[in-house]
C-alpha cells in the first residue's frame, strides 16, 4: 500500500475539518461567547496538522482499493479525534474518551450523547455538534471528491463511503455525481429550515434540527429534544423530513428533475413505505389499547417515533421506553432495518432486507421445484451473484458484530436490554435506545471501555462494516 497517498489525503481531510471550524467561530462572534477561543486554537492545530501530513507527499497517483479503504477508515478516526479537540478546550468534558465519543457520534450521525444538559452549552458548541453530523451525513470523503480535483474520478473512495450494496452514478463522472448529491442535500436542509422558522421555531434551533434531520443524526439544542417545542406542526414537519431523509438521495434528484414515476416504481421505496406505514399502524393500535386515551394521540406519537427510528435520526417527542413491550419490540426491529441505500440513514438498509427476503423465498421455491432455474430480481433488475453474496456476507457480519459487542458490553455489568439496544443504536447509527440509554437518558453511565466499544460500533455502522474489517485484516497489509 502506498502510504504517501494515504497521508496526503488524510492531511487534506484535516484541512477541511480545520476550515469547517471557522463556522462555529462566526457563531461565537454573533452570540459573543468565549468558546470561540477554543475553536480558534483548534482550527490552527487542525490545519497545521493537516499541512504537516500533506508534506509527506504530493503524490497525485490514482487511488486503488487498498488506499481507498485506508483513507476512509483512518479518515473517520482522525477527524473524530480532531473534532473532539474543541470540546476539551472549551471545558465541555474533563476526559478525552467522552469528547471522542461525542465527536464520533456526531460525524457518524449517530446522535448518542454523554452530555446531561444541552441548555448548559453555548450556541457555539451546539452548532459544532450539529455541523459535525451534517458534514458526516453526506460524508467528508464525498465532499472532498466534489471540491478536490485530484480526487475526481476516485470511485474507490466513493464506494467505500456511500452506504448501500449498489452505487449508482447520476452523472458520467463520479465528481459530478457527488456534487449533485450535495446540492440535493443542501436544498432539502434549506427547505426544512424555512418551514421550521415559518412555524415559530427560532432560527438557530431550526438550523440545528434541520442539520440533525437531513443527516439523520438527531442532535438537538434541547435536552427534551423535539418534545420541548410542544408543537404538532413542528413534529409533523420533522416527521416528514425524517421520512424523506431515509429515502435514496438519487430518487430525490429524479423527482426534482421531474421524473416522479421513478419514485413510484422504485421497489425499495415502496417496501420502505410499507414498513413505515405498517409499523405506525401496529404501534398506534397498541398504544391506543394500553397507553393513550385517543386514537390521534397514539397516531401522533407512533408516526414520529417510527420515522425517527427507521430513518435513524433518533429524535424523540415521548419516552417510548415506557411503552408496551410490543411497541418497543417493533422499534427495536426498525433499528436493525434502517433507511434506504444511498440515504444518510444507518442500519442494515431496506434494500438488503428486501433482497434477503426474496432470496429466502427463492430457496423455498427451489425446494418445491428443484430443477427450476431462477434468478434473484428486484423489480426488473436482476441481482448478480456477486451482489447477492455481498448482501448475505454483510448481514452475517452485521449479526456477528452485534452479538459479540452485546456480550462484551453485558460483561461490564450492563443489563441485557440496555446492552442489546445500545449496540443496535450505535451500530445502526440511531442514538437513543432502550433501558439505561433510553430517549430521556444519555450514555454517561457506561464505563470507559464500553464507550470506546460503542464508538467503534458507530464507525463500523457508518462505513457498513466491510470497509473497516477489510482494513483490519492481516492480508490487507501484505504486499
Amino acid at each position: 500500500m502506498r502510504l504517501k497517498i494515504v497521508f496526503n489525503m488524510l492531511g487534506t481531510l484535516l484541512l477541511f475539518i480545520g476550515v469547517s471550524m471557522l463556522l462555529p467561530i462566526l457563531v461565537s462572534l454573533y452570540y459573543q461567547e468565549a468558546d470561540g477561543i477554543a475553536f480558534i486554537v483548534a482550527t490552527g492545530f487542525t490545519i497545521s496538522s493537516g499541512k504537516l501530513l500533506k508534506r509527506f507527499s504530493d503524490d497525485k497517483e490514482n487511488i486503488r482499493h487498498r488506499e481507498g479503504f485506508a483513507i476512509v477508515t483512518l479518515g473517520w478516526i482522525i477527524i473524530s479525534i480532531f473534532g473532539a479537540v474543541p470540546f476539551m478546550l472549551a471545558g465541555v468534558f474533563d476526559n478525552f474518551v467522552d469528547a471522542f465519543f461525542e465527536s464520533v457520534s456526531g460525524f457518524t450521525t449517530t446522535g448518542a450523547t454523554v452530555i446531561m444538559s444541552l441548555e448548559s452549552l453555548s450556541h457555539t458548541i451546539l452548532f459544532w455538534r450539529s455541523l459535525m453530523h451534517w458534514l458526516g451525513g453526506m460524508g467528508i470523503i464525498v465532499m472532498s471528491i466534489v471540491i478536490l480535483p485530484e480526487l475526481a474520478g476516485s470511485m474507490q473512495l466513493f464506494k467505500a463511503e456511500v452506504p448501500g450494496p449498489v452505487h449508482e452514478r447520476l452523472k458520467p463522472r463520479i465528481r459530478e455525481t457527488a456534487k449533485t448529491l450535495w446540492v440535493v442535500y443542501i436544498a432539502l436542509t434549506f427547505l426544512q429550515v424555512i418551514l421550521l422558522v415559518l412555524n415559530e421555531m427560532p432560527l438557530f434551533d431550526a438550523v440545528i434540527h434541520s442539520f440533525g434531520t437531513m443527516s439523520t443524526g438527531g442532535f438537538s439544542s434541547r435536552t427534551l429534544s423535539v418534545k420541548a417545542y410542544d408543537s404538532i406542526i413542528i413534529e409533523a414537519i420533522m416527521a416528514v423530513f425524517m421520512f424523506m431523509a431515509g429515502i435514496n438521495l438519487t430518487l430525490h434528484y429524479q423527482v426534482l428533475t421531474g421524473n416522479i414515476k421513478s419514485l413510484i416504481k422504485d421497489k425499495e421505496f415502496r417496501f420502505y413505505t410499507f414498513i413505515v406505514v405498517t409499523a405506525i399502524l401496529l404501534i398506534t393500535f397498541n398504544l391506543r389499547l394500553q397507553v393513550y386515551k385517543t386514537f390521534l394521540s397514539s397516531l401522533k406519537y407512533a408516526a414520529f417515533q417510527v420515522t425517527s427510528i427507521i430513518s435513524t435520526a433518533g429524535f424523540a417527542t415521548v419516552d417510548y421506553d415506557i411503552w408496551p413491550p410490543f411497541s418497543r419490540g417493533i422499534l427495536l426491529v426498525l433499528m436493525f432495518i434502517g433507511g434506504c441505500a444511498g440515504s444518510t440513514a444507518g442500519g442494515i438498509k431496506v434494500i438488503r432486507i428486501y433482497a434477503l427476503m426474496k432470496k429466502g423465498f427463492q430457496e423455498l421455491y427451489k425446494l418445491i421445484h428443484p430443477r427450476a432455474v431462477t434468478s434473484l430480481k428486484i423489480g426488473n433488475q436482476a441481482i448478480s451473484e456477486e451482489v447477492s453474496t455481498s448482501i448475505l456476507g454483510f448481514f452475517f457480519l452485521y449479526i456477528i458484530v452485534f452479538v459479540i459487542s452485546t456480550i462484551t458490553l453485558a460483561s461490564f455489568g450492563i443489563d441485557l436490554i440496555s446492552s442489546i439496544s445500545a449496540v443496535a443504536a450505535t451500530l445502526g447509527n440511531i442514538g437513543p435506545g432502550l433501558g439505561l440509554i433510553g430517549p430521556l437518558n444519555t450514555y454517561v453511565p457506561l464505563p470507559v471501555v464500553g464507550k470506546l466499544l460503542l464508538s467503534f460500533c458507530m464507525i463500523l455502522g457508518r462505513l457498513e462494516i466491510y470497509t473497516v474489517l477489510v482494513f483490519l485484516l492481516a492480508g490487507f497489509w501484505r504486499k
